[in-house]
């Protein structure tokens, strides 16, 4: 049997909280922010940014991000 060929890491982040105004990106209490993780693809953060997306949807002020890990890892790849 033929192993799979490794695919290659691309970290992402997935991180979110409230923000201070609806117009930037500035959070209100970093102390607050709710790091999701580190996921090896963008396939599995997106899945995990939507998520949490959907469980705040009624909280219009809390917003989640997804980080290209790797773009600052490897800016010269991106």
């Amino acid at each position: 049997m033929a192993a799979e060929p490794e695919q290659k890491q691309l970290l992402h982040l997935v991180f979110g909280g409230e923000l201070s105004s609806l117009e930037g990106v500035t959070f209100k209490d970093l102390s607050k922010l709710d790091m999701v993780g580190v996921f090896p693809n963008y396939a599995t953060a997106h899945a995990a940014w939507k998520a949490k997306a959907q469980a705040t949807v009624d909280q219009a002020q809390t917003r989640y991000f997804v980080v290209h890990l790797h773009r600052l890892l490897d800016p010269e790849a991106a």
